[in-house]
C-alpha cells in the first residue's frame, strides 16, 4: 500500500527541483515506489571537497532533499513538512560517478515525521546513511515563505 498522499508524479518531481540547490548539484528523483523516494546526484566538481571527494555536505543535501521532498508527499491536504533535524554517517568515500539515495519513512505522525536515507555509489557499497526529523505543519507551504 502507498504511503503518498499525493500522486507521485517524477516530472513534477523533478521540475520542483528547478533553482533549488537540487538543480545546481545535478540531483534527479528517478523513482517514486510504495514506500520510497530515489535520487541520484553525480560525484564531480560540484560536489567534491577539496581532496577530490563526494563531500559530506553534498551527502546531507541528497538525503535531506529526498527526505523532504517525501515527507510533503506524505503529508496530509493543508499540511506541509519542514526539516527539524538531520544526522549523518558517512561510510566510504567517492571520486566518480553517480550516488543514488532511497528515502523510506520510519515514522508518520501527526505532528513529527521520520526518514532514513541511505545512499550508495554505483557498485551498490554504502557511502551514507542518514535519518531526518521533520516537523508536519498546518497550513500551505507558501505560509512557510
Amino acid at each position: 500500500m502507498a504511503i503518498w498522499t499525493q500522486a507521485p508524479d517524477l516530472a513534477t518531481a523533478n521540475r520542483l527541483q528547478q533553482g533549488t540547490i537540487c538543480e545546481h548539484l545535478g540531483i534527479r528523483i528517478t523513482d517514486i515506489g510504495d514506500d520510497s523516494l530515489t535520487g541520484t546526484m553525480p560525484v564531480d566538481t560540484r560536489t567534491h571537497q577539496p581532496m577530490g571527494i563526494l563531500h559530506g555536505g553534498a551527502s546531507v543535501v541528497l538525503a535531506e532533499s529526498l527526505g523532504s521532498m517525501a515527507a510533503n508527499m506524505c503529508a496530509a491536504p493543508g499540511h506541509y513538512c519542514v526539516g527539524l533535524d538531520i544526522n549523518a554517517n558517512h561510510l566510504r568515500s567517492v571520486r566518480t560517478g553517480l550516488v543514488t539515495g532511497v528515502a523510506r519513512p520510519l515514522h508518520l505522525g501527526r505532528s513529527t515525521q521520520v526518514w532514513e536515507i541511505h545512499i550508495r555509489e554505483e557498485s551498490g557499497k554504502p557511502v551514507c546513511v542518514a535519518r531526518l526529523t521533520m516537523s508536519v505543519l498546518a497550513g500551505d507551504r507558501s505560509s512557510a515563505i
